[in-house]
């Protein structure tokens, strides 16, 4: 990881105009290099977010003791000012560990794992219980029709597509059967909805991730499957089409209740109100310890801080560490910043990454600049993309205008 952070912050001095010194670029970024390699706290303040505070999604306790946390790193770190930015958030909890069971017409049962998405309602405390449809596609589900489908369990068996080489591309082209399958199978009159999980690995461990209800269809439970329980599910579904699947959940969406961005920076010397923004998502979902997606990049953010000022380094203009809150059920962190800069005249972006492609070894780095016929003319967009080794993913960015 400490290479992916060194990445991020050449990435800034690039960016940036360096204070008047003796020294060459060279020296400078090599000094930034063995700095991270020989000081570096990112690790150590990763392993506590990820192993002692764990999974923290938004409105747990746990997103509020990694909004403490990342708080004191920051000042730790040396950050010229650490402030809290509020931020209302959904609570969404999973309550009682989920179970699915499949049930053979002999009465034969064999329960697989399967675990609620996040914002699912929950289905009664005795479960929900129907015959399943197996669907690969909309087009499939489309096709079958209210008909074959009312009163029953959709069951969403859609696998990555192991030829891209870029494997969030297959995540993408999976992702919608999550996101909008259960409101697509309750349009036809699905009781309840089943995914298979967004991953490539063949194993019993069942992905979470976001879903999103249409409000004017209803709202059905829907539950991820791991891969080798949606491989078992199908399997028996050809032996056996009128198995039926058990599915018992305890989730519910509570109140919105008040969290924070967490916001560190380092004063520009000659540009203070010119602000270049690094940062990552501090939530988590709740299954997992948060180490890749997204604390990580976290961590990251703050070490820059922390090696500019070991270094002494003053950049001519702001760099400013943000660990936003609800990433992954809402982005209210991130669309609260947005609103508040875009009403702050004071100050001007001019720059923003997030890394959100976890902590593996850099192999690229590049400019993104996407076309666009809705530009202010004689706009550009600057858009920084971090490329990793084992994941292929673009860092989220958000495009900067500059007049």
């Amino acid at each position: 990881m400490k290479r992916s952070i060194s990445l991020l912050v050449l990435s800034l001095f690039f960016t940036t105009s360096l204070q008047a010194q003796a020294r060459s670029d060279s020296a400078t970024v090599r000094s930034i290099y063995s700095e991270m390699l020989s000081n570096g706290k990112a690790y150590d303040w990763l392993r506590v977010l990820s192993n002692d505070i764990g999974g923290r999604l938004s409105g747990s306790p746990e997103a509020q003791q990694a909004v403490e946390y990342t708080r004191k790193a920051m000042l730790e770190a040396g950050a010229d000012t650490v402030w809290l930015q509020e931020v209302w958030v959904p609570h969404w909890v999973r309550g009682a560990k989920e179970s699915g069971r499949i049930i053979a017409r002999t009465g034969d049962s064999q329960e697989v794992p399967v675990c609620a998405l996040g914002g699912s309602v929950a289905t009664p405390k005795e479960g929900i219980s129907g015959n399943v449809v197996e669907v690969h596609d909309f087009d499939e589900l489309k096709t079958l029709g209210r008909e074959k489908i009312e009163g029953k369990i959709v069951f969403y068996n859609h696998p990555f597509d192991p030829t891209f080489i870029n494997t969030f591309e297959a995540y993408g082209e999976a992702g919608k059967y999550r996101w909008s399958g259960p409101s697509e199978a309750a349009r036809y009159g699905a009781i309840a909805s089943i995914v298979r999980s967004m991953t490539l690995a063949q194993d019993d461990f069942p992905h979470t991730g976001a879903m999103g209800y249409n409000d004017s269809l209803p709202k059905i439970p829907c539950a991820a499957i791991s891969t080798n329980g949606a491989n078992l599910l199908s399997n028996i579904l050809r032996a056996d089409p009128g198995a039926r699947f058990l599915l018992r959940m305890d989730c519910q969406l509570l109140d919105s209740v008040l969290s924070h961005n967490v916001i560190g920076e380092i004063r520009g010397r000659e540009l203070p109100d010119e602000v270049m923004v690094v940062g990552g998502h501090l939530d988590s979902w709740d299954t997992g310890d948060g180490a890749h997606d997204d604390g990580a990049g976290v961590m990251q953010s703050v070490e820059i801080l922390r090696t500019f000022k070991a270094l002494k380094l003053r950049p001519k203009r702001t760099i400013r560490a943000i660990a936003f809150m609800n990433e992954e059920n809402g982005l209210r962190g991130g669309r609260g910043y947005a609103a508040w800069a875009s009403t702050n005249s004071r100050e001007k972006h001019v720059m923003a990454i997030e890394s959100d492609a976890g902590g593996f070894t850099p192999y690229g780095f590049g400019l993104d600049m996407p076309e666009d016929k809705n530009l202010p003319s004689g706009s550009t967009v600057s858009c920084f993309v971090l490329t990793m080794s084992g994941t292929s993913k673009k860092s989220t960015v958000a495009p900067t205008f500059l007049p």
